[in-house]
């Protein structure tokens, strides 16, 4: 079952009992445990554990890579002294990208995506109606990972884990994301996380919250950091 992604509190909370059914529905055999390991695991990507208050905050990011063309800056300049019209005779067939890796907003990469979306159904001479959507597209591989010139490049595999949040946030027509729902959805994702937890610590099963699995990946990347400056030294 594809449990549904909320961007907001509230809405997570007046649909909680509906989805557990629904859940209990497909999977006779589960208990609510396993529902809330489910949405645990689909929350706490947005979130990341700050030592300092001791708590769970949120950080909906996305590490992605920048690319653009070897021997050419982004604004279009060669500095390649041995190419001919700007172009490297060994890349001539087919220049490849090198890359930067940058972290972006889940709201700067849902805006990449919908554009990479509406430039192909410009493209394509395709129009949304009652039939197609937005999200008709979110997971088409050849326009998520089309490369038109520099930019980011998309890998598909790290796209699959944005999915639900593109399926919740991605307006269903339109050229813009919304910015309130985005902020609304950082007010709440914390909120949603505690009351996953909460549930989670009633039944004795601590060891599933997302506060004990984001507190333990810290504290692990942070002795991996002293450990490699003790290297270092």
């Amino acid at each position: 079952m594809e449990l549904p992604f909320y961007l907001s509190f509230k809405e997570f909370e007046s649909h909680y009992y509906d989805t557990l059914e629904k859940w209990f529905e497909e999977y006779h055999n589960a208990s609510e445990i396993d529902y809330l390991k489910a949405l645990a695991d689909l929350y706490s990507p947005y979130l990341y554990y700050n030592f300092a208050d001791d708590r769970l905050m949120a950080d909906a990011s996305m590490e992605i890579k920048d690319c653009f063309f070897p021997y050419h800056e982004k604004i279009g300049l060669s500095f390649c002294t041995s190419c001919e019209n700007g172009k490297d005779p060994k890349a001539s067939k087919g220049m490849n990208h090198i890359f930067e890796w940058k972290t972006i907003t889940m709201m700067e990469y849902a805006q990449h995506i919908l554009d990479k979306i509406n430039r192909h159904l410009l493209k394509n001479g395709n129009t949304l109606d009652g039939n197609k959507t937005i999200l008709d597209y979110i997971n088409d591989r050849e326009i998520i990972t089309s490369r038109e010139g520099a930019g980011y490049c998309v890998n598909y595999g790290r796209h699959q884990a944005a999915v639900p949040f593109l399926k919740a946030y991605l307006p269903y027509y339109g050229q813009t994301v919304d910015m309130a729902v985005y902020r609304d959805f950082i007010f709440s994702v914390a909120q949603i996380a505690e009351y996953i937890d909460k549930k989670l610590k009633s039944v004795q099963a601590f060891e599933y919250t997302s506060y004990a699995k984001l507190k333990s990946e810290a504290k692990f990347k942070v002795q991996m950091s002293h450990q490699f400056l003790t290297i270092c030294n």
